[in-house]
């Protein structure tokens, strides 16, 4: 149920009180929104006398918000970006069928885009809109209906389907493998290593899984895996990286495993939604395609 009619103030006085408030001035607010600046003030004016709240400073020729006021701008712009961010998506596809998914930054570069095409063509009417988040985020307050994540089964406020667990192995180029004389995991205590960010007690723990004694490992840190992979093709050093978003440069022969031997994730990849939209079509459309495909994995 929707809150009382005071509590839902029109358009027209909200975008008049955004606009003064971003701009800090009712002459650009009635430039912007092609109005006369007396149409702007009595908008505002109306808007608090409804909300009963003051939400400019009034000084001479000029206005300052509140700190009130502040705050309710912030909290308005992000609505009615929202709302022209839903009517920019129905416009695009009248039918409806638009799904807003949140991706990570390699994983959506690397294996999902380039496979987009065969599920957009399997579903004529869908829109797949793509943003990158890197962290997990509020459902209720982002326009985001799903979100590929990389971690652990835990999403306050979402449901999760499990899509693959992950297999990485120490990669390398193969000049900088010949020329350290790479052969056995121990000798890797003396190559450069390459850290994820995200992951950062990766390389622990594929010493220990491998009965490497070590003290501590150091090396450069990286925050996606596509600049860390670079790096490591470039002979900077070795990176622990997901055999599945490298098989180009291993079947080019651009990265080799520095030793073999591969190491499961202790995480997993999972598509979270919220609860709410389980049911929306167009996300249990790219549910069962994407589990579909990353089984083949």
């Amino acid at each position: 149920m929707l809150p009382a009619r005071r509590f839902l103030p029109s358009l027209s006085l909200l975008t008049a009180f955004e606009a003064a408030a971003r701009t800090g001035s009712i002459t650009a607010a009635a430039r912007e929104l092609d109005l006369t600046q007396s149409a702007v003030s009595r908008q505002i004016k109306a808007l608090e006398n409804q909300l009963e709240v003051e939400l400019f400073l009034r000084e001479r020729q000029t206005i300052r918000l509140t700190v009130a006021g502040d705050s309710y701008a912030r909290e308005i712009r992000e609505a009615l970006r929202r709302i022209s961010s839903a009517s920019l998506n129905l416009r695009a596809n009248p039918h409806g069928g638009t799904l807003n998914l949140a991706i990570l930054p390699t994983f959506g570069a690397r294996w999902l885009a380039p496979r987009l095409g065969q599920f957009l063509a399997a579903n004529p009417g869908i829109t797949i809109n793509l943003v990158t988040r890197l962290s997990p985020f509020d459902f209720r307050l982002d326009s985001i209906d799903a979100a590929i994540h990389f971690g652990d089964a835990v999403w306050p406020g979402a449901e999760l389907t499990l899509l693959m667990q992950e297999e990485t192995v120490p990669a390398c180029s193969p000049d900088y493998r010949r020329n350290h004389a790479i052969e056995k995991p121990a000798d890797l205590l003396a190559a450069s290593l390459l850290h994820l960010t995200t992951r950062p007690d990766a390389w622990e723990r594929w010493f220990t899984e491998n009965s490497v004694v070590f003290e501590s490992v150091h090396g450069m840190l990286f925050d996606q895996f596509a600049t860390a992979s670079q790096a490591a093709i470039g002979g900077l050093g070795v990176a622990l990286l997901p055999t599945f978003l490298i098989q180009d440069e291993l079947a080019r022969g651009d990265l080799v495993p520095a030793v073999d031997r591969p190491m499961r994730s202790a995480q997993r990849y999972y598509l979270a939604f919220p609860r709410e939209r389980a049911a929306y079509p167009p996300l249990v459309a790219f549910r069962e395609w994407i589990v579909r495909e990353l089984s083949r994995v």
